[in-house]
């Protein structure tokens, strides 16, 4: 392994977030050979408390030297192999905050143990077979889950539902390389190799891929979450379609033009998916230095969201202004929102069909709302999904949804059996058959992490958490 990734020596990690006046208990974290060592150098049990796997120990961390009180803790002390790493693991369970964990954690490293690098707790759990690599980038995504159906599928990975299939497709594959094979080495001894049989194989297994690939989607849309900016004249009803849609009053919303001056941003879970609303500065021309910062502002939140949502005033209608936003985000998926629309009693019969109805042809989602009554949020979030083609994801119908590794590995794997086929339908030798077939096996084995290589780990366990 890299320096990066050397997994010797016993390691050392706050393993809970640490703020200022925030959490009762902060713990600190070591794995290795020295952990129960170190443990007992630090930690001061009073009575006839007794020492072993599993028991939680009451009492205090000292300075070695000192014998200065550090902190009133808990230790658990869990031995190999029963533990997340499969190695000697030592929790101390601290009081919250940052002084007495950070104490804890320079102690240890005084004492033999070095600072973990980020993930490398579960990359020995990984390393030391306790799990695979399907499970181990699912505990990632559950300690990152923004969503309750997000940490469904995180789960469902660590639980082996996906790794179970993947496995299956390999050894299939497997079987068919070991048919071949003895065909390569003992042809005189075995019957011909049934190659309409191998084909249909292959079908099946192509299609298991697929059935897997189509997950890819909502797995992205579960871990990273959509980016959806509201954007409008100022004045049309941004602000308050925020609050209704998010029952806060995270946006000030008053008659005057030009009130939001920044990026409101407010976090939201529509149909399971999370989603980071962005409530943009009204955007127009404006002489105000301020103001003329905020709309540059929502420019960039607008090509940078994965959703525009076009907001205008049902009382005034479709105008110039409006076409001239439009003319700035309309590259982007786009729902168009008519927001004020129980003002339209107020107008005439020929003022809304002038007004209300005239619009660019192209755009095809179109949602009608008043905000300040809390009507059409329900027809907001349908429209939604249906544009980011993802139908409303509960726990009820989550099996497992890959990541884009896992999803790029699979589609090696698929193309590589295509070829496979060809190499068949042209009547190459054995020898041919087995190139591509290897590709396969190699690309599924990299999923679970039977076949990977470091700079794979590296890529994986580089985006954990240094405690985990």
């Amino acid at each position: 392994m890299s320096q990066q990734f050397a997994t010797t020596g016993t390691i050392a990690a706050i393993a809970t977030a640490i703020a200022p006046q925030q959490g009762s208990v902060g713990i600190v974290r070591l794995s290795g050979t020295e952990a129960v060592f170190i443990a007992q150098k630090l930690f001061y049990a009073p009575g006839k408390q007794v020492w072993e796997s599993h028991r939680i120990l009451y009492g205090y961390i000292r300075h070695p030297q000192t014998q200065q009180t550090i902190d009133e803790a808990l230790l658990l002390i869990m031995e190999s192999p029963r533990s997340y790493t499969r190695e000697d693991v030592v929790e101390f369970h601290c009081h919250g905050g940052i002084m007495a964990v950070q104490q804890v954690l320079q102690l240890c490293i005084e004492n033999g143990a070095r600072l973990a690098q980020p993930g490398e707790f579960t990359l020995r759990a990984f390393l030391n077979g306790r799990l695979d690599l399907t499970q181990a980038e699912s505990i990632a995504d559950l300690v990152g889950a923004k969503s309750s159906q997000a940490a469904q599928t995180a789960l469902a990975g660590l639980q082996g539902k996906l790794a179970q299939p993947i496995r299956q497709l390999r050894n299939q594959c497997l079987d068919i390389l070991a048919e071949i094979e003895a065909r390569i080495d003992f042809e005189d001894d075995l019957p011909p190799l049934d190659c309409n049989y191998i084909i249909q194989e292959f079908v099946k297994i192509s299609g298991e891929i697929n059935r897997i690939l189509v997950t890819a989607d909502t797995g992205e849309l579960l871990r990273t979450g959509l980016k959806v900016a509201i954007v409008g004249r100022p004045n049309v009803g941004k602000s308050s379609l925020l609050n209704a849609w998010s029952r806060t009053d995270r946006a000030i919303v008053t008659d005057l033009p030009g009130t939001t001056r920044d990026v409101v941003e407010s976090q939201l879970v529509v149909g399971g998916i999370p989603v980071q609303v962005l409530d943009t500065a009204g955007i127009r021309e404006t002489e105000d230095t301020v103001e003329k910062i905020g709309v540059e502002r929502s420019r960039k939140a607008a090509q940078a969201a994965d959703l525009v949502i076009l907001t205008l005033d049902a009382s005034q209608g479709w105008t110039s202004e409006d076409q001239e936003i439009y003319e700035q985000v309309k590259h982007r998926p786009l729902i168009l929102v008519i927001n004020k629309i129980d003002l339209i009693d107020l107008l005439s019969p020929e003022n809304i069909e002038a007004q209300y109805f005239i619009y660019p042809q192209e755009i095809n989602k179109l949602v009608k709302t008043a905000a300040a009554k809390n009507q059409g949020i329900e027809d907001l979030e349908a429209a939604i999904l249906e544009t980011v083609k993802i139908k409303k994801v509960t726990a009820a119908n989550i099996d497992f949804a890959i990541n884009q590794r896992q999803a790029a590995a699979l589609l090696q794997a698929k193309t590589s059996l295509a070829q496979v086929q060809k190499t068949i339908e042209q009547d190459l030798p054995f020898d041919f058959w087995t190139i591509d077939l290897r590709t396969a096996i190699h690309a599924l084995g990299e999923i679970t992490g039977e076949e990977v290589t470091e700079s794979v780990l590296e890529r994986i366990f580089s985006k954990f958490c240094i405690g985990k």
